[in-house]
């Protein structure tokens, strides 16, 4: 949920529909309703009928509806394209209480639990993506460097497909019916001062060590910290979970006392609700080690302060979006959804959210608008041949410097789990709840 901008990955109490489990919710029952017709793009954008006055809405989570997104898309397409951001509550509710309100919904893997048996989304035809062939391994088949990737928690593969055009039904495998088009993914880990600290950090269980009493942070966001103290206790060996993603009751309390014990004895500087918070905390020097997203690491280096975004051993947590369309579009509407799906994934936006730490579902066409140079620190780990900008032009790191935790192939041949939403996710908001007024 990971991952990720200046803007609050806010967490939010969740309601699941009365009597569904995460695993009969990911299966569903599929109505009978038929997918909308409509028009499409087929082989790419734009389409015959440039003149329409169409506006699609795209509306997702801070770091990924970002509003020079929609500008180069208006300016690149014959329809205008707007943003509208909002938090994981704002956008179940809307999801839930107002779909028509979108076109194209960013959002979340582990939110697809909740939404897709609501009947909300039409199946997207991958034929009608220029580039569904080049999307993600991770997301399409659910493999990585010739491996299975991790199913723990809810990873994209296990969300990617529907059984069917009716698009109410997760399908256990590949279909002809997408329920999403890959988004903004990465792989999230620990920040650290390594001048502070003085020696190698290596493992997960080094957040809770007792050498940094007073000086480490957490996250407020009961679904994503729960995983990073699972990857804790799990790293001490005191503890293996069946499964981090779906946790029991008992796994639950356990893993959260353990958090409660921490805050009691005054382990917690903070445990933190927001980018800038996590920033704050790594340059003011209050912490020295944090769960952290990696944009916000490289922020803190802008400002002149020694930061890592550590690679450990056993691994990241991964989190990924998608982009899905909503059930009302129609005819030229539709039409121009997918041409902005395309356009999406033409170059412009891969590069765009690369030079921002992150990874899209398509990859290859960035290539034409980046630097050789970018291209080979971003994605291949190599050492800048020279200096790295953000996409406004800032200076991020200078030349000579490699990318914390190497590679693309590197970070996402290690994803541990992935964020999730359990059964018990109410049992955890009411066991966070003691740990908030601990």
């Amino acid at each position: 949920m990971g991952d990720h901008t200046k803007k609050s990955k806010d967490s939010a109490a969740m309601t699941k529909p009365a009597g569904l489990t995460r695993r009969t919710l990911l299966k569903g029952t599929a109505a009978a309703t038929g997918l909308v017709a409509g028009s499409a793009a087929m082989g790419g954008f734009p389409t015959i009928w440039a003149q329409e006055d169409i506006t699609i809405n795209h509306s997702g989570m801070s770091y990924s509806t970002l509003i020079q997104i929609a500008e180069k898309a208006t300016e690149d397409l014959p329809f205008t394209v707007e943003m509208s951001v909002t938090d994981h509550a704002g956008m179940l509710n809307r999801l839930t209480t107002q779909s028509d309100s979108i076109d194209v919904a960013d959002i979340e893997l582990w939110m697809r639990v909740i939404t897709v048996p609501r009947g909300v989304y039409q199946a997207i035809d991958p034929a009608k993506i220029k580039h569904w062939d080049k999307t993600t391994s991770i997301y399409r088949e659910g493999q990585f460097a010739g491996n299975q990737v991790s199913r723990q928690g809810v990873s994209p593969y296990e969300v990617t497909y529907f059984t069917d055009g009716d698009a109410k039904e997760i399908a256990d495998g590949e279909s002809d019916y997408a329920t999403m088009i890959p988004g903004v993914f990465n792989a999230d880990t620990l920040g650290i001062q390594p001048q502070a600290i003085g020696r190698p950090i290596n493992n997960w269980h080094e957040l809770f060590n007792d050498e940094f009493n007073g000086r480490a942070a957490g996250m407020d966001i009961p679904p994503i910290m729960i995983m990073d103290a699972a990857m804790c206790i799990e790293s001490t060996g005191e503890y293996k979970y069946a499964d981090k993603g779906n946790m029991t009751k008992d796994e639950i309390s356990m893993t959260v006392d353990r958090l409660i014990d921490l805050k009691k004895k005054g382990h917690w500087r903070a445990l933190w609700g927001t980018f800038d918070q996590s920033v704050q905390l790594m340059v003011s020097g209050e912490v020295v080690i944090e769960s952290m997203w990696s944009p916000a690491v490289t922020a803190v280096r802008a400002q002149g302060v020694p930061c890592v975004y550590q690679p450990l051993e056993e691994g990241y947590r991964g989190w990924g979006n998608g982009l899905s369309l909503m059930r009302h579009l129609e005819g030229k509407r539709l039409g121009a959804a997918y041409d902005y799906l395309n356009w999406y994934y033409s170059g412009w936006m891969g590069a765009f959210i690369a030079k921002q730490g992150y990874y899209l579902g398509v990859a290859e066409t960035a290539k034409n608008y980046m630097k050789p140079y970018e291209w080979d620190y971003w994605y291949e780990g190599k050492a800048a041949e020279g200096d790295i900008n953000d996409p406004y032009g800032t200076n991020m790191e200078k030349a000579g410097h490699v990318r914390d935790g190497g590679s693309f192939v590197d970070r996402f041949s290690k994803i541990a789990c992935w964020n999730t939403l359990m059964d018990n996710h109410q049992f955890l908001l009411k066991k966070w709840a003691e740990l908030q007024t601990a």
